[in-house]
């Protein structure tokens, strides 16, 4: 038998108004949980101290949402930082793991671009705060190093996991700076924007 929804019960279903808290929206074994669970972010604040004015400008975006931004982007396979930022104004899990809640302004793409380059021009910097989230995932065990993806390849890790481990983090972290910035500068190029 065929069920059709009348146009009354969708108006009805869009228009529903519940009390939920983003935490219960989220299923407890989603992947942008564990990562929360295992990684904390918070040393991302004494990297960038410098980078930052302390006593004029307007609020910028929180520097660890500068970086979970991205991470959504490649663990999530969105094509462009564009889309991200658009996915992330309807996900309710990417919501959460930035802390915005669903009334919470997403950073525009021009906003998140520019706060992007300003504050990581130094490709170091980036390279820091991707090499202690790395380490940080080999140390909770949740990154194998015996096993490593480069752009698609299957590499075998040598049998010194541990100098491989750290060796190989840093060489990631690099790559991952790298392709931010490409990124984000690929994207304001073919929509007219220059730095």
């Amino acid at each position: 038998m065929m069920t059709k929804n009348a146009d009354s019960k969708i108006f009805e279903a869009r228009n529903q108004m519940a009390f939920y808290a983003l935490e219960e929206l989220v299923p407890p074994n989603h992947l942008l949980r564990k990562i929360d669970h295992h990684i904390d972010f918070n040393f991302i604040y004494d990297l960038v101290e410098d980078v930052y004015c302390q006593d004029n400008g307007r609020p910028s975006i929180d520097p660890i949402t500068l970086i979970k931004i991205p991470m959504i982007q490649y663990l999530f396979g969105i094509p462009s930082m564009r889309q991200t930022i658009q996915e992330i104004e309807v996900n309710v899990a990417y919501r959460w793991f930035l802390g915005l809640s669903l009334t919470d302004t997403v950073p525009h793409f021009s906003t998140f671009g520019k706060n992007y380059k300003r504050r990581f021009e130094s490709q170091s910097l980036a390279e820091q705060i991707f090499a202690q989230i790395l380490k940080q995932c080999v140390e909770a065990g949740v990154v194998d190093s015996k096993d490593i993806f480069i752009d698609g390849s299957h590499v075998k890790a040598c049998a010194n996991g541990r100098k491989y481990t750290n060796e190989e983090v840093i060489v990631q972290a690099k790559w991952l700076a790298e392709e931010m910035m490409e990124a984000v500068q690929e994207d304001r190029a073919i929509h007219g924007k220059s730095f």
